[in-house]
């Protein structure tokens, strides 16, 4: 299958890509520029593994939408808290239909360059916290889009019932090189270490039982 691949430049996107670089064909790889803290880091590793696979990379500039959303992740770093991934603080870090948004314009993307489907890296860590990631969510979206496309485009969620540790080992498995990966929602050169994401990616290089590469703070 022709595929489109949301690629943030994150340890679960870019584990989605090469994942569907083995298993479909595609076509591109789409990443969003929203005006998140991290942007800089996370966009230059996306691009990265999309060069080092040979597959084309779209960086699409939504700010102009991005800028009437309330987030702290599109506030600076000193608007993120420092609370555990779940806790009810972090959904301060929500940014609003992100999910819906990336994916709407995805599938005319997807459609214009002969896609068949889109895949996406939501999995199921994501749950509790962000209802654009839930499976309900999912097949929703999926049934609009494949409705509102000519080509009655999927949405593909390989990971929807992963966690972040199942991702990294496949990631592993895959030959992922995740020192080019970026997860800090502070938006630093390194990761600082201490935010809910930067938590998150050590706990599941652990769950792994994976040597963790990534340069921290603290």
């Amino acid at each position: 299958m022709n595929v489109a691949v949301l690629l943030s430049g994150g340890l679960d996107s870019t584990t989605a890509l090469h994942w569907a670089h083995k298993h479909h064909k595609v076509v591109c790889a789409l990443s969003f520029q929203y005006g998140s803290n991290h942007a800089t880091h996370e966009l230059a590793c996306a691009r990265r593994q999309a060069e080092q696979l040979g597959i084309p990379y779209h960086e699409i500039d939504i700010r102009s939408i991005s800028a009437h959303l309330q987030s702290a992740l599109l506030s600076g770093a000193d608007a993120i808290p420092s609370a555990d991934y779940a806790e009810e603080n972090l959904k301060q870090t929500v940014v609003p239909f992100r999910n819906g948004i990336f994916l709407a314009i995805a599938a005319g993307i997807a459609e214009s360059n002969d896609a068949e489907g889109i895949v996406i890296a939501a999995h199921n860590g994501d749950h509790a916290l962000y209802p654009d990631c839930r499976e309900d969510f999912m097949e929703a979206m999926a049934s609009a889009i494949s409705l509102g496309t000519f080509a009655n485009i999927q949405i593909l969620r390989p990971f929807i019932n992963y966690d972040k540790g199942q991702i990294t080992a496949l990631g592993h498995e895959l030959g992922v090189d995740f020192t080019h990966t970026y997860s800090c929602y502070c938006g630093r050169a390194a990761h600082c270490g201490s935010c809910a994401t930067c938590r998150e990616r050590k706990d599941a290089f652990a769950a792994a039982h994976i040597p963790d590469p990534t340069q921290y703070e603290r």
